[in-house]
């Protein structure tokens, strides 16, 4: 799923969206961490894809009109900046996908949870 495609989707059911963006950037981490240094592209391509699903979270948690608990918010928007920090010492030291592929797997965790009923 593209950045385009995560905002169309995201204004029909944002958590399911949410869910499957993480999902494919997810995805293709894995594949780029399997494939090591002989897949430059498929690297660039997945640590890129996952910075801009992170860049877009931190957006929509920085606007005033996010009803998210400030807190919450605030907590996203320390992790896209560490997300972001991070992915540049995976291309430019090598460093292993494996924390980027650990954040988004309890992303994911935490949007599959449901609410408890009222």
């Amino acid at each position: 799923m593209s950045h385009d495609a995560y905002r169309r989707a995201a204004s029909v059911n944002p958590r399911d969206a949410e869910y499957r963006a993480f999902a494919e950037a997810t995805g293709l981490l894995l594949k780029a961490g399997e494939a090591g240094r002989n897949d430059l592209k498929s690297l660039i391509d997945a640590v890129h894809l996952n910075r801009q699903l992170w860049g877009a979270l931190a957006g929509d948690c920085a606007d005033a009109r996010n009803a998210l608990p400030q807190q919450t918010r605030a907590q996203i928007i320390a992790l896209a900046r560490f997300v972001s920090s991070y992915s540049s010492d995976v291309m430019r030291k090598g460093e292993s996908l494996d924390p980027l592929i650990e954040i988004n797997r309890l992303i994911m965790e935490g949007l599959a949870a449901r609410a408890p009923a009222a």
